[in-house]
């Protein structure tokens, strides 16, 4: 019988297909910057596969079961087709697992199709929407060859299934050269071999932006081709499912920004073409189809408008939320950048704050020395080279301001409270540069980087805490690139360690109205700490009530990645977006662990809960004892 061999024939073709595709798409990948990888990398997609990736497809049962079934019944197949077509088995036994397979493909592919008969507004559609078509057709057609002897099929119902197994084998043969959805399977699979990440797979949270090596003239990202290839590949690797477009607090509030269409964008500059074919939802008030690049063209404002990438808040929802664990935040940093350090085109109050920076150590020019002048009433002890000390209180820019003047010194209560040696840095302290290098300013915080770790190297410390989440990151993860690290602590989980020593006696806060806890994105997200604000809020006697979004899943408040100086328009403020999550669950008090999202939540302009730090509470709790 002729539909055996046919298979096998069918099955190579397939094959050199795929390789042909997947030749011509890796010429555009190698369009982008080098980077050195080890082809053994590939051992490692399975773990990454079946563990890192579900694990966040997890989170989504239904489509976790959906996803399992569907690949799962694809891989088994496919393998099974390699083994006993692909090599001229034909044993019979082979045929019955192959069937095993397809059923389970076959039911995966129902509910793929169950979902988009209503998809929810953040799928694609589009060529999207033919996927669950393909897929039946080439599980059932593979079904069918395997169900009864290929000697018993009539002519007819051969060539029906050797159709239909054609139609769904040339959606995965012809996805990878064509750009079609299934491209995703294998830029996918290549993505999770050589991610720019790959830290994130040893369960590290990979949060910090690599620095840019100015003195060999890297400026940032001002065409596709100046990612990395492996970027490139990861762009490719988007599967549309509009998660991170859900998360995103920029898209929420109007703000021309969407993440998915972000990385689409990106790969139609890759590929030489436009969005025109984009079938989600566009970026808020801009059109879609008017935009086209090219590997080697600007991409602002060719492929993407400059107003996008400056909506972003860094907040990094869109990245915890990936299924393909895409890296969106490091594309739009590395844009900015480019715009910052090439052109100088920053919009809103952004230049001046840069060029405070810069000239005073300070976002708002005022004198270093001013920084500590709310604590001279407390007889705080400043550091001084050769005189050793446990702690070394690093204040940040909020310290000028007056509202969280109130929370440094609830701080500094608490630890003379606990007996705790510690010191400030007075006139020392500059800025992190936090600020800086999300707005793009590499040179400048590099300068100020440099500043601070001098600084810092002449003195006598043990641990830094700080109560601004910007910055602990700043110093605990992207100074280390700089050759120092340091053991900083978020006064939080400070707060929590002195108190489960019995340093810190803790009564019941005084504070009986509903509460709710608001996390720092990056405190949370790039910090991975959600566990001590909420610790010493059980401690205080406080029951939590969560917001919907919570934890490292928490919605951002508007204050990261310098938004509050860019400024850029949308339909309403993301701090009012939040304020209304907590008006969800009946909160009259919001918890809070960070100065910028202090200060954007009581920027909220309708009635609004109090906005209390943690800080604040453990002083009153401890005040109340005395």
């Amino acid at each position: 019988m002729w539909v055996a061999p046919a298979v096998t024939v069918l099955f190579w073709v397939s094959v050199a297909t795929l390789a042909i595709g997947l030749a011509r798409r890796s010429v555009l990948w190698r369009a982008g910057r080098a980077v050195p990888f080890t082809w053994f990398d590939l051992l490692t997609v399975p773990k990454r596969y079946f563990v890192d990736l579900h694990h966040v497809v997890a989170r989504d049962p239904y489509i976790a079961k959906t996803h399992i079934a569907t690949a799962g019944g694809a891989i088994a197949a496919l393998s099974l087709v390699a083994l006993n077509y692909g090599l001229g088995i034909y044993a019979r036994v082979l045929d019955w697992g192959i069937l095993l397979a397809a059923a389970v493909m076959l039911a995966g592919t129902y509910f793929v199709w169950a979902r988009r008969r209503e998809p929810p507004q953040r799928l694609s559609r589009g060529a999207w929407n033919r996927l669950p078509y393909s897929l039946a057709a080439f599980a059932i057609g593979l079904a069918i060859l395997v169900m009864a002897a290929p000697q018993a099929l009539s002519l007819a119902i051969a060539v029906l299934a050797l159709l239909l197994l054609l139609v769904g084998s040339a959606e995965l043969a012809l996805g990878i050269g064509t750009g079609s959805p299934m491209k995703h399977a294998v830029a996918g699979l290549l993505h999770l071999a050589f991610h720019p990440r790959p830290e994130r797979f040893s369960g590290v949270r990979s949060t910090a932006l690599s620095p840019l090596a100015l003195a060999n003239r890297e400026f940032g990202v001002a065409k596709p081709s100046d990612f990395l290839w492996t970027e490139l590949l990861s762009f490719d690797a988007c599967v549309e499912c509009g998660k991170c477009e859900q998360s995103c607090p920029a898209f929420a509030a109007g703000q021309p920004l969407n993440p998915k269409k972000l990385i689409q964008d990106l790969v139609a500059g890759l590929s030489s073409s436009s969005d025109v074919a984009y079938a989600g939802r566009p970026y808020p008030g801009v059109a879609i189809g008017i935009h086209r690049g090219a590997p080697d063209q600007p991409i602002v404002p060719k492929l993407i408008e400059a107003e996008t990438v400056w909506s972003c808040t860094t907040c990094r929802a869109c990245v915890e939320e990936c299924p393909m664990l895409i890296e969106h935040v490091d594309a739009v940093v590395g844009m900015r950048r480019s715009l910052n350090l090439m052109q100088g085109d920053i919009p809103g109050t952004a230049p001046e704050t840069l060029s405070n920076l810069r000239e005073t150590g300070t976002q708002g020019g005022y004198a270093k020395s001013a920084r500590y002048n709310w604590a001279i009433d407390l007889n705080v002890p400043e550091a001084q080279p050769g005189k050793p000390v446990d702690l070394l209180l690093f204040a940040g820019e909020g310290a000028f301001d007056m509202r969280y003047q109130r929370t440094l010194r609830a701080l500094v209560k608490s630890l003379k409270a606990a007996r705790v040696d510690f010191a400030i840095l007075g006139a020392r302290e500059c800025d992190t540069g936090d600020t800086a290098r999300r707005l793009g300013d590499e040179a400048t915080f590099q300068a100020l980087a440099k500043q601070n770790i001098a600084m810092l190297a002449s003195l006598d410390f043990k641990r830094i805490v700080t109560s601004d989440p910007h910055v602990l990151h700043s110093l605990r993860n992207e100074y280390t690139a700089f050759g120092d690290n340091y053991i900083v602590v978020h006064h939080t989980a400070l707060l929590a360690e002195l108190a489960s020593q019995g340093k810190l006696k803790l009564g019941k806060a005084a504070e009986t109205r509903t509460l709710t806890y608001h996390d720092p994105c990056y405190l949370g997200r790039y910090n991975g700490e959600t566990e001590a604000p909420r610790e010493i809020l059980r401690r205080l006697g406080i029951e939590v009530r969560e917001m919907q979004r919570s934890g490292l899943r928490g919605r951002c408040c508007g204050g990261g990645g310098g938004a509050p100086l860019t400024d850029i328009p949308g339909k309403q403020r993301i701090p009012d977006i939040r304020m209304n999550d907590a008006r969800e669950v009946g909160a009259d008090v919001i918890a809070v662990a960070c100065p910028q999202c202090t200060a954007m939540l009581e920027g909220v302009a309708n009635t609004r809960a109090e906005i209390l730090d943690i800080a604040e509470l453990v002083a009153s709790s401890l005040e109340a004892q005395q």
